[in-house]
C-alpha cells in the first residue's frame, strides 16, 4: 500500500515531521509513506492553473497513484500553516485529485491539545466540494507536549502514544484496504 503524506512545515526541526518521518519508518512493513515536497510548491494562482509548475504535476501524479493520503498538520494561530492550504489549493483544482482518497490527519504540537483546533479547520477544508477525502471518523491523531515525547533522533518514547499511534495507524490500513478492494470491485 502506498501513502503520500503532506507534512504542513517547513521548519527544519518541525516536530510534524519528525512524527511523520517515524510513522514512515515504524510502519515500513504495512505502508509505505512518501513524504511530498509541498513546500516546493509555488503560491497557487488561477492565473497559472491551466498551465502549472512542473512541480505540481509531479505531485498530483504521487496523489493519483497513491492508495490515500496522510496529512500532518501543526498549529498555526489555531489554524493550519500557508504551505498545506496552498497545497490542497493546487490539487483541488482542475484535477481533484484528492477526491474519495482516504485521509489520516495527525498532529504535534509543543502545547497540551496537540493541534486540535488546526486539524478541526483541516477537516472542514477536506470536505470541501473539490477536495472531498475521506477521513475515517474517530480516528485522531493529537499529539501533545510532544518535546516531551521524542528523543534527539525524533523517535517517540511515550509508550502510550505509541500503542495509540499503532492503533490508530492498524485501523487506518485496514480502512484504506478496504477502500480500495471496494473501489476495485466496481
Amino acid at each position: 500500500m502506498k501513502i503520500v503524506a503532506m507534512v504542513g512545515s517547513n521548519r527544519r526541526e518541525s516536530y510534524n515531521m519528525m512524527l511523520t518521518k517515524y510513522m514512515q519508518n515504524r510502519y515500513a512493513d504495512k505502508v509505505e509513506i512518501e513524504i511530498l515536497p509541498i513546500h516546493e510548491l509555488p503560491f497557487y494562482n488561477q492565473d497559472d492553473e491551466l498551465n502549472p509548475p512542473e512541480i505540481v504535476n509531479i505531485l498530483r501524479e504521487k496523489i493519483k497513484e497513491s492508495d490515500g493520503v496522510l496529512f500532518a498538520t501543526p498549529e498555526y494561530n489555531a489554524s493550519i500553516p500557508a504551505v498545506l492550504k496552498n497545497a490542497i489549493d493546487w490539487f483541488s483544482r482542475v484535477e481533484a485529485v484528492l477526491v474519495n482518497k482516504p485521509a489520516m490527519i495527525v498532529g504535534a504540537s509543543m502545547g497540551a491539545l496537540g493541534t486540535v483546533k488546526a486539524q478541526l479547520q483541516l477537516r472542514q477544508i477536506l470536505n470541501a466540494v473539490n477536495v472531498s477525502t475521506m477521513t475515517l471518523p474517530g480516528n485522531e491523531v493529537y499529539v501533545g507536549s510532544v518535546h516531551e515525547k521524542v528523543d534527539e533522533e525524533g523517535n517517540l518514547t511515550d509508550e502510550a502514544t505509541v500503542e495509540f499511534i499503532d492503533s490508530v495507524m492498524d485501523n487506518f490500513v485496514n480502512w484504506v484496504e478496504k477502500s480500495v478492494n471496494y473501489a476495485s470491485a466496481y
